[in-house]
């Protein structure tokens, strides 16, 4: 263990002192921000919002962003990625702050596709701004220790915020569920601006290439030609397959376990908090098992497979301790491998088209997703979550699927031989 935890300290030292200062700020807005993500189905539900708006509410930031996050990433293009991020999640907040104090379904409904066109200035930024600030040694670890730092700060934070609703309660008089709820959403967004301290504080470097040989400058390229071409699309694919799936299930998992198995609001916590902590871990120690595997994409693939088995354990157990570990287990190995699959797909990219073709990526992501929540609140309200968790399957099964034809290492090696990787 304590070899484990220094080599750790030494990836973590070895990164340079704006990835560091990045890292940072996620940690705040995983500790912050937790008690967001846990309770806003439960407040809207509890409202007296229906099933179907519950839905449509949670569609609402993908609908946005699928409309306008490809300007979103260009902007950032422009804007550079220090000054896109903190506009981006100065923006967001906002937004989720309209949707915490308004009754209306219309103003809920624009807040949040508000919030879904502000937040892809945020989160499009991260992972060129990771491209800028690393190099091929370090690059694996930074991308992993940063889908691993929200989830540990998220331990705590979901661990904390299972209790503030009975808290905030007692504190200050509070009548109804849905008041406490709100109290805490609140709460856990105004608190959460001081992730904007570590990011002011980052000094952007110049901009250098990401790749040996990509060293030179790119060629202007119409920003339509990099969006259309195949390699793009390839790269998008998986995601709108897989953001689809995940789009049915992921958001109610809250409402899952405190439906099915009558999980109470500080069971509900602790679980999140258990979850955050494996999923943290895992992404941390990701980047050393790549080469045991066999590479980037290998991993990814066989990662994404296995969560299938404990994917289906959540949703078809009767017992709620395997349900639960299904939960862990699945969480971690999909959020393992995805920062891989980010940093491979910019990899094959030049410096200046990150924002475009992440923007792509993400799009494909948010296609899913603006049609998924809404659909998985019908079907919850008609047949329940049964066939959400054979549907999430499915999908899942076939973004594999096509990321292995697609990028499997024979093919990719044999591709770079022949000079054609964009093809």
């Amino acid at each position: 263990m304590n070899r484990l935890l220094r080599s750790l300290a030494s990836q973590y030292t070895s990164l340079s002192r704006p990835a560091r200062l990045f890292l940072l700020a996620l940690f705040f807005d995983g500790l912050l921000f937790s008690a967001w993500q846990l309770f806003f189905n439960l407040y809207i539900v509890s409202a007296g919002y229906s099933r179907d708006f519950l839905g449509l509410v949670n569609a609402a930031p993908s609908i946005a962003a699928l409309l306008l996050g490809v300007p979103m990433g260009l902007l950032s293009d422009r804007l550079g990625r220090k000054r896109a991020m903190i506009i981006g999640f100065s923006l967001a907040n906002a937004a989720i702050i309209g949707m915490a104090l308004v009754r209306s379904e219309v103003l809920l409904f624009l807040f949040a596709a508000a919030l879904g066109v502000t937040a892809q200035l945020y989160i499009l930024s991260q992972a060129p701004f990771m491209m800028k600030v690393s190099d091929d040694r370090s690059r694996d670890v930074l991308f992993s220790w940063s889908y691993g730092m929200y989830p540990l700060a998220s331990t705590l934070g979901n661990f904390i915020a299972g209790y503030m609703p009975d808290a905030f309660t007692t504190w200050f008089h509070l009548a109804g569920r849905a008041e406490a709820y709100r109290s805490v959403l609140l709460f856990s967004v105004l608190s959460s601006f001081i992730v904007l301290i570590p990011i002011s504080l980052i000094r952007e470097p110049a901009s250098t290439a990401a790749a040996g040989e990509l060293q030179k400058p790119a060629p202007r390229v119409s920003p339509w030609k990099v969006l259309l071409r195949p390699l793009t699309i390839k790269l998008s694919l998986p995601n709108l397959l897989i953001g689809l799936g995940a789009a049915i299930l992921v958001p109610y998992f809250n409402v899952f376990f405190a439906e099915r198995h009558q999980m109470s609001d500080s069971a509900l916590g602790l679980l999140f908090s258990l979850g955050s902590l494996v999923m943290g871990v895992a992404c941390i120690l990701g980047p050393r098992l790549v080469s045991n595997l066999g590479g980037k994409i290998r991993m990814v693939v066989l990662g994404e497979a296995a969560s299938l088995v404990f994917q289906l354990a959540i949703g078809f157990s009767p017992w709620l301790w395997l349900a639960a570990v299904g939960f862990l287990v699945r969480g971690a190995l999909m959020n393992m491998v995805a920062p891989l699959y980010d940093a491979f797909g910019l990899e094959l990219t030049h410096e200046s088209e990150h924002g475009a073709v992440n923007s792509v990526r993400y799009m494909a992501w948010n296609l899913g997703w603006a049609v998924g929540p809404y659909l998985s609140g019908v079907v919850q309200a008609r047949y329940g979550f049964s066939p959400l968790f054979l549907c999430t399957g499915i999908l899942y099964a076939l973004g594999i699927a096509l990321t292995w034809i697609f990028f499997r290492p024979e093919r990719m090696t044999k591709k770079m031989d022949q000079g054609t990787i964009e093809a």
